[in-house]
């Protein structure tokens, strides 16, 4: 069993100095934060679980259907070019991690990240319960390859390649709906090759991730954790070692000892194999396991509790935190700003849409009866009942005459549909191009929907 490696600022814990793989096994560890972290970790999973089961209006309560372009979010419905809300989403997120950054530092990483949530409640879970704690797992790694050895690791990987694919299936499931995978999954896989290709795709991913590469994809892959330093500042909070309490280091005995007594525990804890008493780190990833490690030593030697703490690097030194400074003032100005966009704009979204759209080829005919444009009438309902449409058309000349427009169009829960309308303008009516204004009446719905297009034909001297 090998000795724990003593991290230092110069080079990764998990790298040998011949640049061979160092392989962390941190120890368990209890307290308020890994109990509430945990807490926090199984409701998140739960939420992951159950959402392609939850029905909401007839849909999963976030059910992404890419095959008929339409996306559910809790009984919301949006098509393909309402994704222009996903810009809002995306950057929303992006800007809440920032923001919440700017405050509390990582903690997003350590409580809600799911790579973090899979691999320390469920992955690292298993390898507990199959290869036993830190010690006994060192062990079994320096131990040649005897029968249990190997058993062993069949047992762990067989539980890994289990767990992958269920996290695979479940995140097809948010595409293709919980129904469609059971009865797929029933099938040849040869019937549903792409999604069969993605799912195998995702479990090798997910194995290979969380059996192997581990901390190295927080510590090398992920970005977040080269640009903390940019979203921080000294009033951030953020997870620290009371030097002036803590330092000169020495034995509980000893009177001229800081309170550390230098027993690494928060060293043997930590899921990215740093010391938390160097300093700020980059591989820190705010788990708050050192926290309860440290607690748990104090208490035991009777000193109090907080020498490792989550604080500010003002705090730390003696000083106030601040959460009101001109950093979170400007942060919390744009996110209003950007909800109040948003907003304005969901002001817009109806749960039905009619639109005139050009059909190809020519703009316009010219024979005798007069001047002819072809139209395509899009029709879409994202209401989870029938739905009627009264369409008028306003602003057409006296004389035009509208071939393909119904006085009621019906369309089934969901549906969508294309009708071809020919307006023709007779040549005396007509006195040049104009503007067609399109008005639907929707049942049910307290909305009018509206739209415009151009009519286009020569000039009226030219007709003449």
């Amino acid at each position: 069993m090998s000795a724990l490696k003593k991290p230092n600022l110069d080079s990764l814990t998990s790298v040998n100095a011949d640049g061979s793989r160092y392989f962390l096994h941190p120890s368990d560890v209890s307290g308020r934060f890994t109990m509430w972290r945990r807490v926090f970790g199984a409701v998140l999973l739960a939420v992951y679980v159950l959402l392609p089961w939850i029905p909401v209006n007839g849909h999963p309560a976030v059910f992404l259907d890419l095959a008929e372009r339409r996306f559910h979010f809790f009984g919301l419905t949006f098509l393909a070019e309402d994704l222009w809300i996903g810009f809002f989403l995306l950057t929303g997120l992006g800007f809440s991690l920032f923001y919440v950054t700017s405050l509390f530092g990582r903690l997003w990483c350590g409580w809600a990240c799911p790579y973090t949530v899979f691999l320390e409640h469920i992955y690292r879970r298993i390898e507990r319960f199959v290869d036993g704690d830190s010690t006994q797992r060192k062990k079994l790694d320096a131990a040649p390859w005897t029968a249990q050895k190997i058993t062993r690791r069949l047992v762990k990987h067989g539980l890994y390649l289990l767990v992958s694919l269920l996290i695979a299936h479940l995140f097809i499931s948010y595409f293709i709906s919980i129904p469609r995978l059971y009865e797929s999954m029933q099938q040849s896989p040869l019937h549903h090759a792409k999604a069969f290709g993605v799912m195998v795709f995702l479990t090798v991913c997910l194995h290979f991730s969380f059996a192997w590469f581990r901390e190295q994809f927080c510590i090398i892959l992920c970005p977040y954790g080269r640009i903390q330093s940019a979203l921080t500042d000294d009033d951030t909070v953020i997870i620290g070692y009371d030097e002036k309490r803590g330092e000169p280091r020495g034995k509980a005995s000893d009177p001229n000892a800081g309170a550390c007594i230098n027993c690494s525990r928060c060293v043997q804890v930590c899921p990215t194999g740093i010391d938390i008493r160097n300093g700020l780190q980059l591989e820190c990833i705010g788990c708050a396991a050192c926290i309860d490690a440290c607690d748990e030593i104090m208490e035991k030697v009777g000193r109090p509790k907080g020498l490792v703490r989550y604080d500010s690097l003002n705090g730390l030194a003696g000083g106030k935190k601040r959460f009101v400074r001109p950093r979170t003032i400007l942060y919390t100005g744009f996110m209003c700003l950007g909800l109040a966009v948003l907003g304005l704009f969901l002001t817009t979204l109806h749960s039905a849409k009619a639109e005139l759209i050009r059909m190809p080829g020519q703009p316009y005919y010219v024979d005798d009866a007069g001047v002819r444009n072809q139209y395509r009438l899009q029709l879409i309902t994202k209401q989870q009942q029938p739905t009627e449409f009264r369409i008028r058309l306003e602003g057409l000349p006296e004389g035009a005459q509208v071939i393909g427009l119904e006085e009621v169009i019906t369309l089934q829960p969901g549906e969508e549909t294309m009708k071809t309308l020919i307006i023709q303008v007779p040549k005396p009516a007509y006195k040049g191009e104009f503007r067609i204004e399109l008005k639907g009446q929707i049942t049910p719905g307290d909305f009018e929907i509206k739209d415009n297009i151009e009519f286009l034909g020569p000039s009226a001297y030219a007709l003449d």
